[in-house]
């Protein structure tokens, strides 16, 4: 596809066959599952310290200060190169199979409460000093219920055990010889475990291996997964005592069984022991400084292979995507000029999809401009690059487009000034996967939700990772991110093949740096969180903000694009509230609002 990091070249947007009907039987259809677990949150923290959202004002108004001005350029309607265009992106496979009908909604046509920490709940609502300190670590991981609540959660899926001296799971296998998935081998080894820690010595646990734990119903192969796992945990276990050389030979141990091109467990484990190798490491080394690898964001924004593959093959991006676009299409309708604000515009491959919707609807109700307005904090260029791209599709269409970038230093320098507002146009603040970003210091988020509060959009779309991954705890946080990964490799084993190069580059570079930031680095350094739903609707409350409705139609297109999986089943919906959360056989991984100002 070439180094230039403006084409579109092999990009698809296909999308599902266009059946919407105006019946609303055939709305109601839309299954949406009831299979998400409960949710427990902890809070954002800054340098070790949990911040009260409550401490927050609600809003607030900036001085004046010089204006990042750049013009706003419409585009210019070629005939010719309005053909070419459209022909350029045909052959690119761009518009496979994707258009719009202006008289129908906007269709693609191609362990029990997992936060309780013993007696303690982290929340963004409580000081806890333990939490500050970062000192005090549970006995034992089994200690804190959270490895308990993990493998009662296992019958939810696959109903009551029988046993209570051994590990039954006979019954689990209800589908002749169908395979457990790898957060269900997570579940048992989170179980195994617990078993296995019945001896103590100084009250820490001493694990025991070969392991005295019965097993039923589990294949030779299975059984050797969950054990391997169970290697994981107990070291896990021995780092949050501090007791390196212990987690050092088990972690030699999950070596020999481990590898990157082995089936999903062998490489859950592999990842994670390499993190907590270096865990290890820059405990013994005080001044050793965080080192990424890379720049996820960055790669982001750029149209390369594994963001391709991503797009293509995982079913929650597009899902979210055609949800929240329906969503803003429903909400400018009779909207002349729109103008959108993205916090993290990326490739912005998702406004091509908006693009089309208003393209649709041109004859009922005259699109006079359609503005969109990026902010960053980094890689200019990128972001520009990423408007030549959209002004050039828009001008295919016929669409008045204009672009700009607004680039700050940081997030608490944006004012509402930096933004060309017109009175007569509706604003839409879309915000995906942004604010994670900013949870190690969420005074950037507050600045953020003050600058809207001014401009006082119609409705503000945000998706977020569905995860509890910002305790300050670490043995807590290794099993929430050791859960929530099992599922995305299970993910990646189902959705690409074992010897797929790019899945191969997924899970070792993107996959990997993430779970090596959380897992290996404390404080400031740990740049990955992620916080569960719950949070984001605390915070968004006390904003002066109202949870809306995601609409039938919204639904309706999720549930088209699971249709164009193989694998869509896999993919489970759960509400939360009015929010909807998308998850991987039952485990949730991202969610998706809409909010209104009041």
């Amino acid at each position: 596809m070439g180094n230039d990091a403006c084409s579109w070249d092999d990009f698809s947007i296909y999308a599902a066959p266009d059946k919407l009907s105006s019946s609303d039987k055939e709305l109601e259809s839309c299954n949406v599952g009831n299979q998400g677990k409960p949710s427990g949150f902890y809070g954002v923290e800054e340098s070790g310290e949990m911040v009260a959202v409550d401490s927050f004002p609600c809003y607030g108004f900036y001085g004046d200060e010089s204006m990042v001005a750049t013009g706003f350029g419409l585009s210019k309607q070629d005939p010719q190169q309005q053909q070419q265009q459209q022909q350029n992106f045909k052959d690119c496979g761009l518009l496979d199979g994707v258009s719009f009908n202006a008289q129908s909604p906007l269709i693609p046509t191609c362990f029990n409460e997992i936060a309780e920490l013993g007696q303690i709940n982290y929340g963004i609502c409580e000081d806890i000093d333990e939490a500050k300190k970062g000192k005090q670590q549970p006995l034992c991981l089994s200690s804190l219920g959270l490895l308990n609540n993990y493998g009662n959660g296992f019958k939810r899926f696959h109903g009551e055990r029988r046993a209570h001296d051994d590990i039954t799971v006979s019954d689990a296998r209800d589908d002749g010889d169908r395979k457990f998935s790898t957060e269900e081998i997570m579940r048992i080894a989170g179980e195994m475990f617990v078993k296995s820690c019945g001896q103590t010595v100084g009250g820490i646990s001493m694990i025991q291996y070969p392991f005295n734990v019965p097993f039923s119903g589990l294949l030779d192969r299975e059984t050797r997964d969950a054990e391997l796992a169970v290697l994981l945990l107990a070291a896990a276990e021995k780092i949050g005592y501090q007791q390196y050389e212990s987690a050092s030979r088990l972690l030699k141990q999950c070596d020999y069984m481990s590898s990157k091109t082995g089936n999903p467990i062998q490489r859950v484990v592999y990842y994670f022991s390499e993190a907590l190798r270096e865990k290890i490491e820059r405990s013994s080394s005080k001044g050793l400084k965080w080192k990424p690898l890379f720049n996820i964001d960055e790669a982001m924004m750029t149209m390369n292979p594994i963001v391709l593959a991503c797009h293509q093959e995982f079913p929650f991006a597009k899902v979210t995507q055609f949800a929240g676009i329906q969503a803003i299409v429903e909400n400018v309708a009779e909207a002349k000029k729109v103008h959108i604000i993205d916090l993290a515009v990326r490739h912005g491959v998702h406004w091509t999809i908006l693009m089309q919707a208003l393209a649709s609807r041109q004859h009922e109700c005259r699109l006079e401009l359609l503005k969109i307005t990026a902010v960053s904090t980094e890689a200019k260029a990128l972001v520009e690059c990423t408007g030549e791209r959209l002004s050039s599709f828009a001008q295919s269409l016929g669409v008045p487009f204009a672009f700009k970038a607004v680039m700050v230093s940081d997030m608490l320098d944006l004012r509402e000034d930096h933004f060309e507002i017109d009175a007569e146009e509706s604003i839409v603040a879309y915000a995906a996967f942004a604010f994670r970003r900013m949870l190690v210091k969420p005074n950037r988020i507050e600045n953020i939700m003050r600058v809207l509060r001014v401009m006082n959009p119609c409705l503000m779309v945000v998706t977020e990772v569905e995860g509890n991954h910002n305790s300050p705890i670490f043995v807590n946080r290794f099993v929430e991110v050791l859960f929530f990964f099992s599922a995305y490799f299970d993910c990646t084993a189902t959705c690409m093949k074992q010897d797929s190069k790019n899945r191969e580059i997924l899970e070792s570079v993107f996959f990997g740096e993430g779970i090596r930031n959380m897992i290996a680095t404390e404080g400031d350094e740990r740049k990955v969180r992620h916080v569960k739903f719950d949070v984001w609707r605390a915070f968004f409350v006390r904003y002066g903000m109202e949870e809306a409705e995601l609409s039938m139609s919204s639904m309706y297109q999720v549930d088209l694009i699971l249709n164009t999986f193989v694998d869509g089943t896999s993919c489970t919906l759960d509400m939360n509230g009015k929010t909807l959360l998308i998850g991987w056989k039952g485990s949730p991984m991202h969610s998706i609002s809409v909010w209104k100002f009041l």
